[in-house]
C-alpha cells in the first residue's frame, strides 16, 4: 500500500500536531510559572515542553522517511485540548492530556502502524507513550504540591538546593529567602519523587 494512504500516515501528522501544540501549552504553564516567580517549577515544565518538541520531530522524522519530502498537504481530522486556568488547574489538565496520549492515542497508533508493516512507526509510538505516562506522574505530582503548597514542603527533611548560588540544607521545607545569595524560594530546586513501574 502506498503510505500516504496508510492510516499510519495521519496518524503520525496528527501526532506531530498533537506534540507541537502540547509543547506550546506547557510553555505558556512555565511562562505563567516564571511570572509567579517559580523558576525553577517553570524550569521542570520547559524540560517537558521540550521533550514535546522532539516527539514532534521524531514523528516528522518518520513521517517524512516513507512518505518524502514532498508531502504538501496531509489531511487530517483531529481534536486537539485547547484549555487553561490557573497553573494548578493547568497541570492537572496536562497530565490529563499525556494520560490520554499514552493510554489511549499511541498504543492505538501503534498497533496501527504493526498491522501495516510500520514497525518503525510502531515502535516510535509506544517509546512517545513510556514518556508520555512519566509526564503524566510529573504533571500530577506537581498540580498536587503546587495546589497544596508543598512543592518545597517533604513529611521527612530533604536536602534544598539554591540553583543560584548551590547552598544547601537538609530539613522538612526550603527557606524563603535563600540566606547565602537572597533568591525566592522559586529558585530551589525541586524533587521530583520517583515512581516504579508495575511489573
Amino acid at each position: 500500500m502506498q503510505f500516504e494512504k496508510t492510516l499510519t500516515c495521519r496518524n503520525l501528522a496528527a501526532s506531530f500536531a498533537g506534540e507541537c501544540q502540547a509543547g506550546m501549552r506547557y510553555q505558556m504553564i512555565a511562562r505563567a510559572a516564571m511570572q509567579q516567580g517559580c523558576e525553577e517549577l517553570a524550569g521542570t515544565i520547559k524540560t517537558i515542553a521540550k521533550n514535546e518538541t522532539v516527539h514532534a520531530r521524531k514523528f516528522f522524522e518518520v513521517l517524512t522517511k516513507h512518505g518524502g519530502t514532498d508531502m504538501d498537504n496531509i489531511e487530517i481530522c483531529s481534536g486537539y485540548p485547547f484549555h487553561t486556568g490557573d497553573i494548578g488547574r493547568a497541570l492537572r489538565l496536562a497530565a490529563g492530556d499525556e494520560r490520554t496520549e499514552h493510554r489511549k492515542i499511541y498504543p492505538a497508533f501503534a498497533e496501527t502502524a504493526a498491522s501495516e508493516g510500520l514497525d518503525d512507526a510502531a515502535a516510535l509510538f509506544a517509546l512517545v507513550a513510556n514518556v508520555e505516562k512519566r509526564h503524566e506522574q510529573i504533571f500530577e505530582y506537581l498540580a498536587e504540591a503546587f495546589e497544596k503548597g508543598a512543592l518545597y514542603k517533604n513529611d521527612s527533611p530533604l536536602l534544598y538546593v539554591c540553583a543560584e548560588c548551590g547552598h544547601m540544607q537538609t530539613a522538612k521545607s526550603a527557606w524563603e529567602t535563600c540566606p547565602l545569595c537572597g533568591a525566592g524560594q522559586g529558585e530551589v530546586y525541586l524533587h521530583i519523587p520517583y515512581q516504579k513501574e508495575k511489573l
